[in-house]
């Protein structure tokens, strides 16, 4: 990690590779990621920590298995959403998105459970920034 600022352009640019975080910074003891994102990840939990989602560009969806039944929330460029820890979900971009995550460091980008993982769906807990 650098101690100068980082344009998140910048890292954006810096690699391809769909649904595969990198790690731009740390904030105590939580990661902040960014990712390119097309198409559908996995259905996966999180059982002990919330997943904060920013999306920097495109559109992102998220949905959710809930008490009530499914709901897909639709995130446009600029919004923000939470998903609660313990709450099954799969995020999605049907025309690509690029995003930022929040959440503790080591946290695996498939959760503690999960669907088979698809061969396009990157299994991690981020990977370092090549600039």
């Amino acid at each position: 990690m650098s101690n100068e600022p980082l344009a998140l352009t910048t890292a954006l640019a810096s690699f391809d590779a769909l649904w595969s975080p990198r790690v731009v910074t740390h904030v105590n003891d939580y990661d902040v990621r960014v990712a390119k994102v097309e198409g559908e990840h996995v259905w996966h939990v999180h059982d002990d920590t919330d997943e904060f989602f920013l999306v920097l560009g495109g559109e992102l969806h998220i949905t959710l298995r809930e008490p009530a039944g499914e709901r897909t929330v639709r995130l446009p460029r600029g919004s923000v959403f939470t998903v609660p820890r313990g709450t099954e979900h799969r995020p999605s971009a049907p025309v690509g998105a690029e995003i930022l995550m929040f959440e503790p460091t080591g946290t695996s980008t498939v959760g503690d459970r999960h669907d088979e993982v698809p061969a396009h769906v990157d299994a991690t807990t981020g990977h370092a920034l090549d600039l």
